[in-house]
């Protein structure tokens, strides 16, 4: 117990110190968080506190419930504030990335996951798949961070 307590306090200490940073260099805190998640894990190991910072260990049988919460409270929270008013001045834009820019991405992260990767081929399309989907969630803030020109 008192183990699970410390891997939470570091996860939460981790997250709001990437986030803060972030924030104080004016970058998308998406890239500082993921930076964080991929560098925890050999320094885990490395340093011994692997078990520490497991998920599985943290939180057992209730880490997949939690993980389908948190995921149905981003989308809804995108949901709550989108803008259709914003849109519609964009309408063939929007119709291309949702079309398009769809395929193109699930097509690309596929063969990617085949050639690089060399997984098969039916794990790279499902990989491509699951790709594809991540992107309004991770794609509107970091727009909101570069403020493109039209």
């Amino acid at each position: 117990m008192h183990e699970q307590l410390i891997g939470i306090a570091l996860v939460f200490i981790l997250g709001i110190g990437a986030q803060w940073v972030a924030w104080r260099v004016r970058i998308a805190s998406i890239l500082l968080l993921l930076a964080a998640c991929f560098a925890v894990g050999p320094i885990a190991e490395w340093t011994g506190i692997g078990r520490i910072l497991s998920p599985d260990a943290l939180l057992g049988d209730i880490l997949a419930p939690l993980v389908s919460i948190s995921v149905g409270i981003i989308l809804y929270e995108g949901g709550l504030t989108l803008r259709l008013r914003e849109i519609s001045g964009v309408r063939a834009v929007v119709r291309n990335l949702v079309s398009t820019g769809a395929l193109v991405a699930w097509f690309g992260a596929a063969a990617g996951a085949y050639f690089i990767v060399g997984l098969s081929a039916q794990l790279a399309i499902l990989v491509g798949a699951i790709l594809v989907v991540t992107g309004p969630t991770v794609i509107g803030p970091l727009l909101q961070h570069i403020r493109p020109k039209g």
